[in-house]
């Protein structure tokens, strides 16, 4: 919301100062992002005329113009198309500073001299566009300073508005703020009706009461839909962030802006037989004022005639109805209050977005319908005459106030005063509120424009705000401090976010709605659960796995030239589950685990000179799952399989406790040739749940007795996995108590005679002890001849010499 100050001044002028009256808006809630002046910082510009004007002699395209400067008559060379005879524009005198520290001195063009500059709109920094010269009004008074004339050191206030306070989106509701604050007068624009010169009247039909609960509207009769908004108006709107389009459509944008009450004007020609509120039918079609066609379904509100929809209500107005200046002569003005829930989420339906749906999904006063229509009629007369019909006003169901109250001992307790009764029947006053007080009890009647007020809460907020946060004293609260112990058998998402950062890896926060070709690419989910309102059209579903957001940050990361990634992201992902059914986390029909996934792409580690430089690989990765795990590392299994998302050769299931917890591999080729990188990052997504689960440590009593190492080589078919000698060892060594000596064992090498060879050689290192008494040969050889055995009969491998 971009406030003028300057015209926020014309309803309440309070004894501030500009800086002092953003802070005090910040603080009530209504955040100022920035004030700026309308124009740069400049000087020595003033109003001048051009008294005459003749060809340069040696320049086709330069003019030489004798210019008026209310003082003097000077010289100055000009090439700007509109310069002309009597026309006045802004004269950058010499030793003028123009905004960019461009300084103006005497200069020759062409071999004359010229003593200034006439200036555009661009060259002062008031547009970006510059179309020659900045005409100034005939009745501009020359000599005067062009930021005075102009109103320039005008700030232009930003303010970031929450939804919550749709009453200010308007010069009015940031007026009655600022006169609550500050206990200035409210100075309102003149609601006075109009003189009813004609009797002429439009049907109009309401078939939607939960659609419309008020519709207002009148004919007026020859108007000159070609005249030029007064230049006030344009300023304003130009201030306001709007752009000027036409004479009507501006002043119906003003009372938009000053009130909050978006209106619409219809050509009367076009909709004579009358209108129709109702909500629109499935298939029907309709032009919108921005050229877009959108087809209507039943959810939508339109205003139609002759069956034909001509508005989507609330929204934006359509083509075929709208106002032709060259030829419109008699028009329908409109005001209504549209249901917040009628209008809510509808544009965004269509991919676009509008100021008038902006302010009804947030709640329009229902209440001054005909005072706004009455205020949009003074101008439409003012400045286009026509003569005005009466105002029809159906109020066909409209909300009833609220009575919200609240308890003064509630209100100090919250806000930790002791806030008087007196100050907040003050604040209430200045606020604007209808209440009464009974046994220090207020029951306040919401105003009409405030759709915020509904509980006692909302009441002692806006106690705080008018009696000021800046004046409630820091104070510790004294309450009972219950600390509450972390389980050891818990590891909490912050701690294993810390874990992961800790193995190098950054973290990253993605969207949860993603693309739908990630999900059949890297999840397999044909049928993922979509959107009905998604922020753009490419992210329309919820996402079933992590992997996709974590490779396009590889790929942003890649273009933007880095060499080395390593991401994270801990987050829900959605997917399709009957079973699950409503409650206070969960959502009917959806499941929503938590996962952990990780991308690794480039170099292991940052190129220096201790170490070789080495893509990431599956081994890589695998490690760092380990480490996640702890002491439950040594349970995992490491299943080959395939994955949608991952290398058919080089990718693995990971199995807890004969439990799917994750998959581990390299991109698959098929994707990699989609994305702009070279080399397969590798990935992995875990149940973050599994991860956060972890055992009891179980503590044990180191043994004083040697550790004998003992070495094993075999062949063995290349068909067999790791993995499966593994599984074999450890249930052998489970199975027999005398093999509980074997503390550990490590595979250290393999080799093949190439990549077709039918066998391998497996080189294996195991670690025995005893907790009581020093080993012996025989003990060691026997348990090592069991192992072998073991292996001998699960997989036919045969010891190597």
């Amino acid at each position: 919301m971009f406030v003028s100050e300057s015209w926020l001044r014309t309803l309440v002028n309070p004894a501030l100062d500009s800086d002092t009256l953003c802070h005090r808006l910040t603080m009530a809630g209504l955040e100022v992002e920035e004030s700026v002046t309308a124009a740069p910082a400049f000087s020595g510009v003033v109003v001048a005329e051009i008294t005459a004007i003749e060809p340069h002699p040696d320049a086709d395209r330069l003019r030489v113009c004798q210019v008026n400067t209310g003082t003097d008559t000077v010289q100055i060379v000009c090439g700007a198309p509109n310069a002309r005879q009597g026309l006045k524009a802004p004269l950058a005198q010499l030793g003028a500073v123009l905004p960019g520290d461009f300084k103006i001195g005497k200069a020759k063009m062409r071999g004359v001299e010229s003593f200034g500059m006439l200036c555009s709109a661009k060259e002062l920094g008031i547009t970006e566009d510059s179309d020659g010269l900045l005409e100034l009004p005939a009745d501009a008074p020359v000599g005067t300073d062009i930021r005075e004339y102009l109103d320039l050191d005008d700030h232009i206030i930003e303010i970031k508005m929450t939804p919550n306070r749709a009453d200010c989106l308007s010069m009015l509701g940031v007026a009655r703020e600022v006169a609550a604050l500050t206990g200035d007068t409210l100075n309102l624009p003149s609601f006075e009706p109009v003189p009813v010169t004609i009797d002429d009247r439009l049907p109009v039909t309401i078939s939607a009461p939960d659609l419309c609960g008020r519709f207002a509207g009148r004919i007026v009769k020859g108007i000159n839909a070609a005249a030029q908004t007064p230049d006030w108006m344009v300023q304003r709107l130009e201030r306001a962030g709007q752009r000027s389009v036409s004479v009507l459509v501006d002043i119906s944008n003003y009372v938009m802006l000053e009130l909050g009450r978006p209106t619409h004007v219809f050509d009367l020609a076009k909709i004579a037989s009358g209108l129709e509120v109702r909500w629109a039918k499935a298939g029907e079609k309709l032009t919108l004022l921005s050229g877009k066609e959108v087809e209507l379904h039943e959810q939508v509100g339109v205003i139609a005639a002759n069956g034909v929809p001509q508005s989507l209500a609330g929204i934006m107005g359509g083509e075929d109805s709208a106002v032709d200046p060259a030829t419109t002569q008699d028009i329908y003005i409109e005001a209504a209050f549209w249901w917040p829930e009628a209008i809510m989420g509808r544009a965004r339906q269509f991919k676009f977005h509008s100021e008038a749906s902006h302010r009804f999904e947030r709640g329009v006063d229902y209440e001054h319908v005909v005072e706004h229509l009455e205020r949009m009629t003074q101008l439409v007369l003012s400045i286009c005459g026509g003569q005005a019909g009466p105002i029809d006003d159906q109020k066909i169901n409209v909300p009833e106030p609220h009575q919200v109250s609240m308890r003064l001992a509630r209100c100090r307790r919250v806000l930790g005063i002791p806030v008087t009764e007196e100050e907040v029947t003050q604040i209430f006053t200045r606020l604007g509120f209808e209440f009464t007080v009974a046994d220090q009890v207020f029951t306040v009647t919401s105003p009409s424009y405030r759709f915020d007020l509904r509980i006692e809460e909302d009441l002692i907020e806006e106690v705080a705000r008018i009696y000021g946060f800046e004046r409630i004293p820091d104070q510790a609260p004294v309450a009972a401090a219950n600390i509450v112990v972390e389980t050891e058998t818990h590891k909490g998402p912050h701690r294993l976010r810390a874990q992961i950062a800790a193995l190098d890896y950054q973290e990253v926060i993605n969207f949860s709605f993603v693309e739908e070709a990630w999900e059949k690419q890297y999840a397999g989910n044909e049928d993922p659960i979509r959107l009905l309102n998604p922020i753009a059209s490419q992210l329309a579903v919820m996402r079933s796995s992590l992997l996709g957001g974590l490779l396009a940050n590889i790929e942003h990361n890649a273009r933007h030239r880095q060499s080395r990634v390593r991401v994270f992201e801990l987050g829900k992902v959605f997917m399709r589950d009957a079973s699950v059914k409503d409650g206070d986390l969960t959502v009917a029909g959806v499941h929503q685990p938590m996962r952990l996934a990780a991308a690794a792409w480039g170099p292991v580690y940052p190129e220096q000179w201790g170490t070789k430089t080495r893509q990431v690989d599956f081994f890589d990765v695998k490690s760092d799952i380990e480490n996640l795990f702890g002491v439950r590392a040594a349970q995992l299994r490491f299943v080959a399989a395939e994955h949608p998302a991952l290398h058919p050769g080089r990718s693995a299931r990971i199995e807890l406790d004969e439990r799917v917890v994750g998959w581990l591999g390299e991109l698959h080729p098929l994707w990699l040739q989609q994305l702009d990188i070279q080399t397969a990052p590798v990935l992995f997504e875990l149940d973050a749940e599994v991860l956060m689960n972890v055992p009891m440590p179980a503590p044990q009593r180191q043994s004083r007795q040697p550790v004998v190492q003992r070495d094993l080589a075999f062949w063995l078919s290349t068909t067999v996995s790791y993995q499966d000698i593994v599984d074999t060892l450890q249930r052998t060594i489970a199975a027999d108590t005398e093999l509980t000596i074997v503390k550990q064992f490590r595979l250290f090498d393999v080799w093949k005679a190439d990549a077709q060879a039918a066998e391998q050689s497996l080189a294996m290192r195991f670690w025995l002890q005893d907790s009581e008494s020093t080993l012996e040969d025989e003990r060691v050889e026997k348990a090592m001849h069991k192992l072998l055995v073991a292996l001998e009969q699960a997989h036919q491998i045969r010891q190597r010499a």
